[in-house]
């Protein structure tokens, strides 16, 4: 029987490894997160709810008793926010984890980075695992790539992935950022509307992990791009969206010129002048709206087989499907 720690199981792509990895024979799972909402429990004999703060030592003393394999996927997931909560979430948590894992010699780390660590305010493709990275554009990028760096020092065999812009069923970030700032006015149409980007849907990301987790040695001790290898016009994906929403399309454009300047000023105004609370407007979010980003994802073919199953347009379907169920 495999014993497998799963950080982040009551989030969105925590619960959905969960449910795939719970059916599985031969494994028992550990799962831990710090709330748990109905939406993202899986009732299973094979699954194990231990909640708590992964910045306590005793407790991840206590979830790790037995484990073979820790899959990482925890995190703080913001633009922007007070520096300290990212370093003890998404830092001094893997720290923890990887102390402990090395003394119970785990047999499998899995991290679950960011392609934010790639980030520049520029038109970027085919990013590659071994293109020298930029200085981070905000501190959650920051604080991932730090988390990669301990891991890589650490001696426990691991696998670092990055996966791009989960989409899906369950998802709580993209589109219901795109729909809150839709509603509230805040969603213009930038730049020319040719940047195409790389989506993922959740269930790819899953599929990803299992693979990881199956993977030969030679696998190990690597960083792997995910993402479905089709980079999409994004703006025809927004509308599509908006339309299966029942939304008014969108009409307001605002120029680039205008934009960034302003999220800049607000930037700087929530760093100093408002506890860092994240503003409507960041340069971060208009590059990923304007942007085009594509990640070369051939690597993770050769060596964990990864080959994506879910189209983006599939993963956004799945997506309204749950949204309009889940809100009526």
């Amino acid at each position: 029987m495999k014993k497998i720690l799963i950080t982040g199981a009551t989030g969105f792509l925590g619960s959905r490894l969960v449910e795939r990895l719970a059916d599985q024979k031969g494994i028992e799972i550990i799962a831990t997160g710090r709330i748990l909402k109905p939406h993202n429990t899986i009732k299973n004999p094979n699954v194990n709810y231990i909640l708590g703060n992964l910045s306590n030592p005793k407790f991840i003393e206590q979830l790790t008793s037995g484990v073979d394999t820790i899959i990482h996927t925890a995190a703080l997931s913001a633009q922007m926010g007070n520096p300290k909560d990212f370093r003890d979430i998404n830092i001094d948590a893997t720290k923890n984890l990887l102390k402990i894992a090395q003394s119970k010699k785990i047999k499998k780390f899995i991290y679950i980075s960011s392609p934010s660590v790639y980030f520049r305010m520029k038109h970027q493709f085919n990013l590659k695992e071994t293109d020298e990275l930029p200085k981070p554009i905000n501190i959650y990028a920051y604080s991932k790539r730090e988390a990669e760096k301990l891991i890589q020092s650490s001696n426990i065999p691991y696998i670092i992935l990055r996966p791009r812009a989960l989409i899906g069923k369950g998802d709580t970030v993209i589109m219901p950022r795109i729909l809150r700032a839709h509603s509230e006015g805040r969603l213009a149409r930038m730049g020319d509307e040719t940047n195409k980007v790389d989506m993922t849907p959740v269930s790819n990301v899953v599929d990803a992990i299992i693979l990881s987790l199956n993977a030969d040695k030679k696998a190990n001790n690597q960083i792997y791009n995910i993402s479905n290898g089709k980079p999409e016009l994004l703006w025809p994906l927004l509308d599509n969206l908006l339309e299966q929403m029942d939304l008014p399309p969108l009409r307001k454009k605002i120029a680039l010129g205008i934009i960034v300047p302003i999220a800049k000023l607000m930037e700087w105004h929530a760093k100093w002048l408002n506890n860092y609370k994240e503003p409507v407007l960041t340069v971060y979010g208009i590059g990923t709206l304007t942007k085009s980003f594509t990640m070369d994802i051939s690597k993770a073919k050769k060596l964990l087989g990864y080959i994506p199953q879910q189209t983006a347009k599939e993963a956004i379907n799945e997506f309204v499907e749950w949204y309009k169920l889940k809100n009526q």
